[in-house]
């Protein structure tokens, strides 16, 4: 097959259309498909049927959910008419929107007040932008967890589908990471999101009917005010299989760099498929640098094929790190992160650790004090004296100071920020939430 790329379903940030790529199994966002005479008619039954019938998009949506059903004026409203100034961001699949709504009805309240939303508004993408929207509905409709984005409501009317989240206020985690000028995350927030990214993973691998989220990457993950992670855009998620079933036979759908490899070859998907996609986002927060980079020299384009030497190897792990922390993270839990990686993008599937696992051993790498950059700077004072013993020389190596840094981000979408507040216990084991209000 011809691979081509598209702009990513993501709508974080107009940074993620640049950098992130989706694929079908022709490697393409999926697209109208081209309509023969002889198909005429039941594409138009389909199509009716999809977009334009508000009673029978209500039989597919899954019962059981509390969510709002709001007006499109109502949206329109809370939006200021989806004007410039409250757009978040944008992507192939849509814009999202800042607004506000009544606390507890589907009413639009002035600025500043009733409950701040993301309003994200799908382009008319035809049949498979009507299915990524229905599965959005669905499954946050049915999913609650603190580390997945809540919905609040939807809006089907006519041609229209908008989806109403809570809003994120800090942007996404590709946002932190990779948008110039942007301060490095501290090493013990980004071990934060990272816990929180996979218990989110964990309670969806994990619920009375698994789900497979299919579409891990940094622009998917939100941060609330304290650097909460909460995964966000349901829209590629499938129901894990059943019964004595090993996987689930699909179309190819993703983003290039976090795919698991072979999901990409066969179409079979899996949790572990999830997991690779993790281990791709950990080595990201780990090295500070994208999945995939053209702009870097030919080795190092692919993040993954370039690290994976130095994963396993105590003395190599340090050309790993993101330089701009500055000796800023714990070595013990630099090392274990990057084991923990190094597992998830394991090329055997079956070798792969479970969510659960990842949340284990996630856990206690919290509160890690053993900074990097005291043994840099113990290292140094070595040299110094014997540099002043042998030849009267006073220099000396000094690491810099490492200030954390506060980014707003202007074209986060639903997806959120980072900083960081009390972790949620631990022992609130992702198994206590399950599907249902």
């Amino acid at each position: 097959m011809t691979p081509t790329t598209t702009t990513s379903s993501s709508s974080s940030s107009s940074s993620s259309k640049a950098s992130s790529k989706t694929m079908t199994t022709t490697f393409t966002k999926p697209r109208p498909p081209t309509i023969t005479s002889m198909q005429t008619s039941l594409f138009s039954h389909l199509h009716k049927s999809s977009w334009s019938g508000t009673p029978i998009v209500s039989d597919e949506i899954r019962r059981g959910g509390n969510l709002r059903i709001f007006s499109y004026l109502d949206l329109k409203s809370a939006t200021r008419n989806f004007r410039p100034d409250s757009l978040l961001g944008e992507g192939g699949f849509g814009s999202v929107y800042k607004g506000w709504v009544d606390e507890t009805g589907t009413a639009a309240a002035r600025a500043g007040t009733g409950i701040t939303v993301a309003v994200k508004q799908l382009n008319h993408e035809g049949l498979q932008g009507h299915k990524e929207w229905l599965a959005e509905v669905n499954f946050l409709g049915q999913l609650h967890h603190p580390n997945l984005v809540k919905l609040i409501g939807y809006c089907c009317e006519d041609d229209q589908r908008l989806l109403v989240y809570e809003f994120m206020p800090r942007g996404s985690l590709e946002n932190h990471l990779f948008r110039k000028g942007a301060m490095p995350l501290p090493w013990a927030t980004r071990m934060k999101i990272a816990l929180g990214a996979a218990q989110g993973l964990a309670f969806l691998h994990e619920a009375v009917k698994p789900v497979i989220y299919r579409d891990f990457k940094t622009s998917n993950i939100l941060l609330d005010s304290e650097y909460t992670a909460k995964l966000s855009d349901f829209g590629l998620a499938k129901d894990g299989p059943e019964g004595d079933k090993t996987h689930v036979s699909t179309r190819v759908m993703g983003t290039y760099g976090y795919a698991a490899p072979e999901y990409v070859m066969t179409g079979h998907l899996t949790s572990r498929s999830d997991v690779y996609s993790f281990g791709v986002v950990l080595l990201e927060m780990l090295t500070g640098r994208r999945s995939m980079d053209k702009n870097r020299p030919s080795g190092e384009q692919n993040l993954v094929e370039w690290a994976r030497p130095y994963l396993n190897d105590r003395r190599k792990l340090f050309r790993l790190i993101d330089q701009r922390l500055e000796g800023h993270y714990s070595m013990k839990g630099a090392q274990k992160a990057a084991i923990l990686s190094h597992h998830c993008l394991s090329r055997d599937p079956k070798s792969r650790p479970l969510m659960g696992d990842v949340v284990d051993t996630l856990a206690p790498l919290q509160d890690l004090k053993d900074m990097a950059n005291s043994s840099h700077q113990s290292t140094s004072n070595s040299l110094s004296d014997r540099s002043r013993y042998s030849n009267g020389n006073g220099s000396s190596h000094h690491t810099h100071s490492y200030h954390n840094g506060y980014l707003s981000p202007h074209n986060g979408p639903v997806r959120g920020s980072s900083n960081a507040t009390q972790l949620p216990s631990y022992h609130q084991s992702p198994r206590q939430y399950s599907r249902g209000p």
